[in-house]
């Protein structure tokens, strides 16, 4: 399934429902191959070193479920309530790939946080360090 705008508010309507109206707070939500969608939330911890990101827990998920992800976004509200849209972080990128360089991703558009348009990993990441390895053990 390709990202899109249904996945966008899967994540939003989750984060309001889950918690109190103006707390910054936030989700995200993962399609997968057979039409899954899951969704999770941060894990907040008073030491950082073990805070997790939004998608990991969907990440997770579809792996337990040997669920292929298809595409991903990650969602946060702002103080202003509005919501924003983030590119998954490099470890969230690396968890990613599991499933290859064209799951899709939502990136925010330039000068406009709230609005998404998708990429795919290898866009995102076009120079990704494991392609050559990739490549050697596909030959």
């Amino acid at each position: 399934m390709k990202l899109d705008q249904k996945l966008v508010d899967a994540a939003i309507s989750f984060t309001q429902e889950r918690y109190t109206a103006g707390e910054e707070a936030g989700a995200a939500a993962l399609y997968t191959a057979s039409g899954r969608l899951l969704i999770s939330t941060f894990f907040d911890s008073p030491n950082d070193a073990v805070r997790l990101c939004h998608e990991t827990g969907a990440i997770c998920e579809a792996h337990k479920l040997g669920e292929v992800v298809t595409a991903s976004v990650c969602v946060n509200r702002a103080p202003d309530s509005s919501f924003h849209i983030l590119s998954p972080c490099g470890i969230c990128q690396e968890r990613l790939y599991l499933w290859g360089g064209g799951v899709e991703v939502a990136v925010p558009v330039a000068g406009d946080p709230t609005r998404w348009m998708a990429k795919t990993l290898a866009e995102v990441q076009p120079y990704y360090w494991y392609a050559p390895y990739r490549a050697k053990n596909q030959a």
